[in-house]
């Protein structure tokens, strides 16, 4: 079996490659989240849901006696300075006979007079409602109820987790190996259905209702934007709030082990790379977020849509942002997509076949507030391919707009727009026929 190469191959326009280890890579991103919500959510459930849950629902009541009381001095790791919990030593009734053990009453005190208040009210002798452990009877509460705050992390943030990083594992294994073509066939994505009226005889020609339901300001119609700037924003955004909440919640309960004389080690070593994880989501999420505001808006309006062969239109380009764009360009490029099988690998590959600039323009300057406004003409030629979809091959028109802010990447903005097929021209017999 042929292994997917690690790099696509690029000739100019022209690109091929496999899908296979973009989709390795969308997987296992997804699987990371899933993993960490699992284990999140198994360490919040093991270590404080589920013995709750055990002490409201299994523990027995039982009348036991006070025959002692003190206090619990617990060690501060790394430090000289000590807390004190309130205990008092109980005698009660099991159904395996009489038992005597310690219970917990009361939160830790950094100072030992602090934590000796609850235990003045009680005196040795005095009588006390207790839970016990019918497995182990030598466990015994004296207070029940829930922590209703745990309860939430942990129904909330490994649920998210979970629930983003197995769709998303799901999403990428029902398109292992598929062409988008194939995965619309199949019903992941709808491919377009609507026509426009004469065109019923060309069932590989996309519709174009979506393209034309936001008019424009200046011209016609405003074209929507293809680039996926905004869904990665948000994607970095997302994966770096739940990793970080994921993280606040390991910390606490490492600080209030810390707190309490215990040192989990287990979970030390598991917030070191959680630590490293987090600081990297949010520098990315910050950096993606700078340039998404550094840069602007970009919005293109046309004076019609859909276009025809031969046709001439008119092309504004508006950009938003502040600060000195070393170049602006606007473009229009007809770009062919064949999906194929080879061996055992599904290989897109994608050629811009044709290209022409429709302006450009130098060192352009922009006040905060205010926008760049820029226009060109664009004819149609006559012997264009129309837009094509199938379920291997697609041709894609769009306006292309690529710039170049001073002091930050060059960015690429696309927005499709759809050529339709020429009107086909009456023969004599035709036009006699014609009414």
């Amino acid at each position: 079996m042929r292994l997917p190469r690690f790099f696509a191959k690029k000739r100019g326009d022209r690109r091929t490659g496999a899908e296979v280890w973009g989709s390795i890579g969308d997987a296992l991103f997804h699987s990371i989240l899933l993993a960490a919500g699992l284990v999140f959510a198994a360490m919040l459930l093991t270590g404080s849901a589920v013995p709750e849950w055990r002490i409201n629902h299994h523990f027995l009541e039982a009348r036991a006696t006070v025959v002692g009381k003190g206090l619990a001095r617990r060690a501060v790791s790394g430090s000289t300075e000590s807390t004190w919990q309130p205990c008092i030593r109980l005698q009660y009734p099991t159904t395996t006979g009489p038992e005597e053990a310690w219970a917990v009453r009361g939160d830790p005190a950094a100072n030992r007079s602090a934590a000796a208040k609850p235990l003045a009210a009680i005196s040795l002798g005095s009588e006390l409602v207790c839970w016990y452990d019918p497995q182990a009877p030598g466990v015994v509460v004296l207070e029940r109820g829930y922590n209703w705050w745990m309860w939430a992390l942990t129904l909330l943030l490994p649920g998210a987790l979970i629930a983003f990083g197995g769709s998303g594992v799901a999403r990428a294994f029902a398109a292992w190996g598929k062409s988008e073509e194939r995965q619309a066939a199949l019903g992941n994505r709808p491919l377009p259905t609507g026509r426009k009226p004469g065109l019923e005889d060309c069932p590989g020609v996309p519709s174009c209702e979506d393209l034309v339901n936001s008019p424009g300001t200046i011209l016609a119609f405003r074209l929507p934007i293809e680039s996926g700037e905004s869904w990665t924003l948000l994607g970095f955004g997302l994966f770096a709030l739940l990793w970080n909440a994921v993280l606040v919640v390991l910390a606490v309960n490492a600080g209030f082990d810390l707190l309490g004389g215990r040192i989990d080690w287990l979970l030390l070593a598991i917030l070191v790379p959680f630590l490293a994880v987090g600081v990297a989501g949010i520098v990315v999420f910050i950096r993606a977020l700078i340039l998404a505001t550094a840069v602007g808006t970009t919005q293109v309006e046309i004076s019609d849509h859909p276009l025809l062969p031969g046709g001439r239109y008119e092309v504004l380009l508006g950009q938003g942002g502040a600060g000195v764009f070393t170049s602006l360009e606007m473009a229009v490029e007809l770009e062919e997509q064949a999906t194929f099988r080879q061996g055992t690998d599904t290989r897109t590959e994608r050629v811009v076949v044709w290209r022409t600039s429709l302006n450009s323009w130098q060192d352009v300057q922009l006040a905060p507030g205010t926008r760049f406004e820029g226009r060109g003409e664009f004819q149609v030629p006559a012997t264009a391919m129309h837009s094509f979809n199938s379920e291997h091959n697609s041709l894609t028109w769009r306006v292309v707009i690529r710039g170049r802010p001073a002091h930050w990447p060059t960015f690429i903005r696309s927005f499709p727009v759809l050529i339709y097929p020429a009107a086909p021209r009456l023969g004599p017999s035709d036009q006699e026929a014609t009414p």
